[in-house]
């Protein structure tokens, strides 16, 4: 942890948005330890400006170069002195600046893949809340963080959890790991056989018992598709293959993740569904800061409940670790057709059953490519929501 002679500097790409929030409040905690230097946003260009009156940071940038103006005269009219910056570009050459040495990679989507690979090839601390870095990218960003000598904790709760047991990103069988267990909520069609879900509608599989998430998010979880993207991102980020990461469902949502190691041992991790956890997590590393999170009253939840997932009603899990044992291109596939066919399915324009069905399809259809370069990455992704697009278009009731 930087001493008070050195502040831990860190860059907030995707600041405006709720992660970004999250990284502002607890770094807001910490003044004698760290500040953010760098702060980034898509297009929310007034909601940046605010941002940088609050934390005063050397840099803010937005991604819209259409913005760019109203940021350089909004911070102007605040009596602010920060360098004004616009485009991807920019983002990404502040990320492997000398402007920062931690890097929030909170920018979703594909929009946040350079700027998390930029990172990581600068070799910053890279506290990773991208998915489609991992899903997409997830050898292209190891390797060059590996060669870097960049650091990436994870934040998004089950792998921040895996991260803490085993106090690293290292689960070899040379560390004693025998496997990693992610939890799972099991979304709000937990229990319904296939036959159940034929008629399922889009405001139902929004309707998740847990948590207010997006409409894509929240249908990734009813699909059971988000866990099949956290094993591809556990396979990547800590080097384990399919056949040692387990998933469980897990409807209290409590235990974010566990480790069973050869003795016998399973650690897991436990805490308030809340972001600033693993936040702190991440930026405090290897010490423990204050997050503002309070801790578990285990009295007040009651039971904790575990059971298998049934692949048979939510296949995209089954899917998904097909994509990760093929590797290469494979897991870009599979993620492009499922946005395609999950936006299908929030249109009304296919059913829920057809969303495995397309991707699927698209992944037996596409012949899949070594995952060397962004741009082959990319390819493949577009290709794929060709496929997809299409299959989706050739549906009777399309």
């Amino acid at each position: 942890m930087p001493t008070s002679s050195h502040l831990r500097q860190v860059a907030v790409l995707g600041a405006t948005g709720s992660i970004g929030t999250s990284t502002l409040d607890v770094i807001a905690r910490h003044p004698g330890q760290m500040r953010a230097s760098v702060l980034a946003a898509g297009n929310n260009v007034d909601a940046l400006i605010a941002l940088c009156r609050t934390h005063r940071p050397d840099h803010a940038v937005i991604a819209d170069p259409t913005l760019f103006a109203r940021l350089r005269e909004g911070l102007a009219e605040a009596g602010l002195s920060i360098q004004a910056h616009a485009g991807h570009d920019a983002i990404d050459a502040l990320a492997a600046s000398d402007h920062c040495d931690t890097v929030v990679a909170a920018i979703v989507g594909a929009a946040g893949l350079s700027s998390t690979l930029a990172a990581a090839r600068a070799g910053k601390r890279l506290l990773l809340a991208n998915k489609e870095a991992l899903v997409l990218a997830g050898e292209l960003l190891t390797r060059q963080a590996a060669a870097a000598g960049a650091d990436i904790i994870p934040i998004d709760s089950e792998h921040n959890a895996i991260f803490q047991c085993l106090r690293s990103r290292d689960a070899s069988l040379e560390a004693g790991v025998r496997r990693i267990i992610l939890t799972a909520s099991g979304g709000p069609f937990r229990g319904r056989s296939r036959s159940d879900l034929e008629a399922v509608t889009p405001a139902q599989a929004v309707a998740h018992p847990k948590w207010s998430m997006g409409p894509k998010i929240s249908v990734d979880s009813a699909t059971l598709m988000n866990k099949g993207l956290e094993v591809i991102e556990a396979h990547h980020l800590f080097n384990v293959p399919g056949s040692r990461i387990d998933v469980l469902v897990h409807p209290q949502s409590l235990v974010h993740s566990l480790v069973e190691f050869i003795d016998g041992s399973t650690l897991a991790q436990m805490g308030l569904p809340d972001m600033r956890t693993t936040l702190a997590v991440g930026l405090g590393w290897p010490q423990r800061i204050e997050s503002g999170v309070s801790g578990l009253d285990l009295l007040s939840h009651g039971r904790l409940d575990f059971e298998a997932p049934d692949l048979e009603a939510f296949p995209c899990l089954r899917l998904a670790w097909q994509a990760m044992d093929a590797g290469g291109s494979a897991p870009a596939i599979l993620n492009a057709a499922n946005e395609v066919a999950v936006s299908a399915f929030l249109q009304g324009r296919i059913g829920f059953l057809s969303i495995p069905a397309l991707v699927e399809h698209t992944l037996s259809t596409l012949p899949h490519v070594a995952a060397d370069t962004l741009d082959a990455l990319l390819a493949a992704d577009d290709q794929a929501r060709h496929i997809t697009q299409t299959a989706i278009a050739r549906l009777p009731h399309a």
